[in-house]
């Protein structure tokens, strides 16, 4: 798998290149802002990309707009953001910009290198590694809560499904039965409104539903 990193903290950078080495991921380039990220994509066409947030210039919302801009380029390219604190308007515009290949971790996560690298493989094959701590917070400002109808239980369940989470994964999580997995993803789908058609994926507007973006 081939990676674009752009971070402005060079031990972090280097940190996450060494990772991703001895897990056989090759590094194509690892920058330290915006225009030399994006240049490395469109020279390089990645398989995935890892994004610090906050980048120069300014050191606000550089890194999502990158991510944004990276994605159109490379269509769909899987982007793994990394961020010292929850921006929360951040993580949400991305989050709703995009519906595979997206993954939203706290630095802090980089620490637990199985974790980390655990979020890496989910993302680069199309799925989310949202932090927990994302979703609560994500959670927690809005005015109006779409999730009162769930039960605790399948608040749950989407909650693990925001996190990327497989159904087989949850089962082990929760030490529950995969028929009991199903029924309450089904329920979720039935109280969330979330019908079946040809041109959207239901885990997907759930979770986004969850995220507060739906």
């Amino acid at each position: 798998m081939r990676v674009v990193i752009v971070e402005d903290a060079a031990l972090l950078r280097a940190g996450v290149q060494r990772l991703l080495a001895d897990e056989g991921m090759e590094t194509v380039a690892a920058v330290d802002n915006p225009d030399d990220f994006l240049r490395a994509v469109e020279e390089h066409r990645p398989d995935m990309a890892i994004v610090d947030v906050r980048l120069p210039p300014t050191f606000t919302d550089e890194g999502l707009r990158a991510a944004v801009a990276a994605r159109e380029i490379v269509k769909d390219l899987p982007v793994l953001v990394l961020s010292q604190y929850v921006e929360e308007t951040y993580a949400a515009e991305l989050l709703a910009g995009g519906t595979t290949g997206i993954g939203y971790l706290l630095k802090e996560r980089v620490a637990d290198v199985a974790e980390f690298l655990d979020s890496v493989r989910r993302v680069a094959a199309g799925g989310t590694a949202i932090d927990p701590e994302v979703i609560s917070q994500l959670i927690a400002r809005r005015k109006v809560d779409p999730l009162a109808a769930l039960t605790h239980r399948e608040t749950e369940v989407l909650g693990l499904m925001a996190q990327g989470l497989s159904n087989r994964a949850i089962e082990r999580d929760l030490h529950v039965s995969s028929g009991a997995v199903e029924k309450h993803i089904g329920n979720i789908f039935a109280k969330l409104g979330l019908d079946v058609t040809p041109d959207e994926h239901r885990r997907v507007r759930a979770v986004l539903t969850y995220l507060g973006h739906a």
